[in-house]
């Protein structure tokens, strides 16, 4: 199964940039994490790397997402919104809303 991820707020880019450097280090991912470009919309002219994907198998590569997507998350600024989008659907995350609910668990 294929993740596609996307990151939205203040420097996309480089978000992005610092979400897949961040993901390639870990052991249970390496070499399934890719820098694609975004499928380019009516009006775009495409070409940029926008969508990072996660190769996702079996041995726990999911799990193994979740959880370094969480933590990469409460290192965020909260304006920062992570969408990850699979065939079965997809979830999106405001670092904000993270932060405060992983407060309530401390």
């Amino acid at each position: 199964m294929l993740a596609q991820i996307q990151v939205e707020g203040r420097d996309e880019t480089t978000q992005l940039g610092d979400l897949w450097d961040w993901l390639r280090r870990e052991r249970g991912l390496a070499g399934r994490v890719e820098l694609a470009p975004r499928p380019p919309g009516p009006t775009d002219l495409g070409g940029v790397f926008e969508v990072l994907t996660v190769t996702l198998g079996s041995g726990g590569s999911a799990a193994v997402l979740a959880r370094s997507l969480g933590i990469w998350l409460k290192t965020r600024r909260p304006d920062v919104t992570v969408t990850v989008t699979t065939e079965a659907g997809s979830v999106t995350v405001k670092a904000s809303t993270f932060q405060a609910m992983m407060s309530c668990f401390s």
